[in-house]
């Protein structure tokens, strides 16, 4: 008897395979888990927002989310770490206070003259605290003698909610600045440290930038841009104490002048959650870098992205991320924020310093991007995700599949994006509108994602998307080339693909691969810049007369093969040589660094 009894559970698991139920059934308690998570995150989300709408408007709590987050956690958990960086070591009471002073310094510039009463309505226009010549200590600060506004080289007072961008590498100083300007009620654009020259100057006049702030390093590199910069009619700082050229100050002297008191928070608070907050620029599909608008809805769902992922407050996180990306800054550090952890951030990723790190630190939560990963790939596992600066959805493999980015479950489908079955979107209507990442993502038949390549006239490289039509106008411009075919190539024991371009010489010039490399190196970033040359006659096209790229790429750059002059990128020497056998097999085997 308890044999039949048991039949019908016996038999369930066959039927539900056989209707083909079982793939997608195996994993609802993980489907369940996670949407639970979800939930909760978004209420204690939506709980942080309304008390931050309660708040005192001259408080430092009635601010912008990065505003009162920071300030919240300076007050719940003052001596905790929040960040760690080299040698040094800053409490969230310390980051708070190192914000605060970047805030006035940047009001100052502002011409706020924050007396009782004082500053405007918010990052929406000037009030009557604005003093566009002349400011005064801030009265809600304490004492203090009364200095005039730093104007700059010519450059008029900031407006409320005016852009500034910041080109710095990840150090705490960025930090700083950042949730300065967030505070100040003006916003940031974060510059990809790699631009200069005219990419450069495009993403400063594309969001619109009435100041920059650069790290003493890049100097020397950037002066021949400064007279252009100049002429934008920029404030020009830098940050650090290094000899400057004239019309750049230090802005970090400035601050450091500047006490630590909070400022208010109506300085800071948006006049509706979907108004910008800061740029993030985006490598696109097409041409030069693209201006990502980030709201402040965005940043206070990236405070959740940690507790998504099953992380708390007591975790320590490895960040070896630019801070100028999404993943460092939104998801890094303000995730970081969100669950008031300690973040570990590192300038640059080192393989070889990876694990004493971690040791040393107690690290329990390392973010990354494949191309970090790959050297780390043997070691326990991580937790995959998936996401875009501009995009509206993400994804997390929260049930440890390896290979995936995320699962499709049936309750997140129903209530975020839908996944196509064939050639039809089940949930897609007529007039819908929908977002193209990009990206060609693959679903299985138990709803795992995989990520498979990129689309259209872009792959992927040191973990950047590299636009071929950005990389071909920039060679097009030499007057010696004729044609210019640009795609993606896989390398052996590289994540990605690695630039290549096919070349056709306009007649009767020669190949300056001394010029070639001048033009490159000016004006694409490291990653963009072709690592391989082929030289043709000419180049092939399709039936419909487009330049032939997927059998370009299959042929890839092996000289035993191709009979076309190749070429390769010597990034120590700075200089394209001759693709030899020789050194062929040298990248193979690991010796040629590109």
């Amino acid at each position: 008897m308890a044999a039949l009894l048991l039949l019908p559970l016996l038999l369930l698991p066959l039927l539900l395979l056989k209707l083909r139920l079982w793939p997608q059934l195996r994993w609802l308690a993980a489907d369940l888990a996670f949407s639970v998570r979800a939930l909760r995150c978004k209420r204690a989300l939506r709980a942080r927002a309304l008390a931050a709408a309660a708040a005192d408007p001259e408080g430092p709590e009635g601010g912008c989310s990065l505003a009162w987050r920071l300030a919240q956690l300076a007050r719940q958990r003052p001596a905790h770490t929040f960040l760690i960086h080299g040698a040094q070591r800053f409490s969230y009471a310390e980051a708070e206070r190192q914000s605060n002073r970047a805030a006035r310094a940047f009001l100052r510039a502002r011409g706020w003259d924050g007396g009782p009463g004082g500053g405007d309505s918010g990052a929406g226009g000037a009030g009557e605290g604005e003093r566009a010549v002349h400011g005064v200590r801030d009265s809600a600060a304490g004492s203090g003698a009364a200095r005039p506004v730093r104007e700059g080289d010519g450059a008029a007072p900031l407006a409320p909610g005016a852009i500034v961008a910041l080109l710095l590498p990840a150090c705490p100083e960025f930090l700083w600045l950042w949730f300065g300007l967030a505070k100040a009620g003006l916003r940031v654009a974060f510059v990809p440290t790699a631009l200069r020259r005219g990419p450069l100057l495009h993403c400063l006049r594309s969001c619109g930038a009435r100041a920059l702030v650069l790290a003493p390093e890049f100097l020397e590199s950037l002066e021949p841009d400064l007279p252009a910069l100049r002429a934008m009619g920029l404030h020009l700082w830098a940050a650090g104490s290094e000899t400057h050229p004239a019309g750049i100050t230090d802005f970090l002297a400035e601050a450091s002048a500047e006490v630590d008191g909070p400022v208010p928070g109506y300085l800071s608070a948006p006049q509706n959650i979907m108004d910008t907050c800061l740029y993030i620029f985006t490598s696109g599909t097409t041409g030069l870098p693209k201006a990502a608008r980030i709201s402040h809805l965005k940043v206070l769902q990236c405070q959740g992205f940690y507790q998504l992922c099953g992380a708390h407050q007591e975790d320590v996180i490895y960040l070896a991320l630019p801070l100028y990306h999404m993943s460092g800054s939104l998801l890094g550090i303000v995730g970081c924020l969100g669950i008031g952890a300690t973040v570990v951030l590192k300038s640059k990723f080192s393989a070889g310093q990876f694990w004493e790190d971690c040791q040393q630190h107690g690290v329990t939560v390392f973010q990354y991007i494949g191309e970090l990963c790959r050297y780390l790939v043997n070691q326990p596992p991580v937790l995959e995700t998936y996401g875009l600066t501009e995009g509206n959805v993400a994804t997390f493999n929260y049930t440890g599949q390896r290979g995936a980015v995320g699962r499709a479950s049936w309750l997140y489908k129903g209530s975020r994006f839908g996944t196509p079955r064939g050639s039809v979107w089940p949930h897609l209507q007529p007039g819908d509108v929908f977002f193209n990442t990009g990206d060609l993502l693959v679903c299985d038949d138990q709803g795992f994602l995989r990520f498979h390549d990129r689309t259209g006239d872009t792959f992927r490289w040191k973990g950047e998307n590299v636009a071929t039509t950005e990389v071909a106008e920039a060679l097009e411009a030499l007057d010696f080339l004729q044609e210019v075919n640009v795609y993606g190539v896989t390398v052996p024991g590289h994540e990605g693909r690695a630039g290549m371009a096919a070349l056709v010489l306009r007649p009767p010039h020669s190949l300056d691969l001394v010029q070639l490399y001048v033009r490159v190196s000016e004006n694409l970033p490291p990653y963009a810049r072709p690592r391989f040359l082929r030289l043709q006659e000419s180049l092939a096209t399709t039936e419909t007369f487009k330049q032939q790229k997927v059998r370009m790429a299959k042929e890839g750059f092996d000289p035993s093969v191709l009979s076309d002059p190749l070429y390769i990128l010597d990034q120590a020497g700075g200089a394209y040589l001759p693709l030899t056998p020789a050194r062929y097999s040298a990248l193979l085997a690991g010796d040629l660094r590109i």
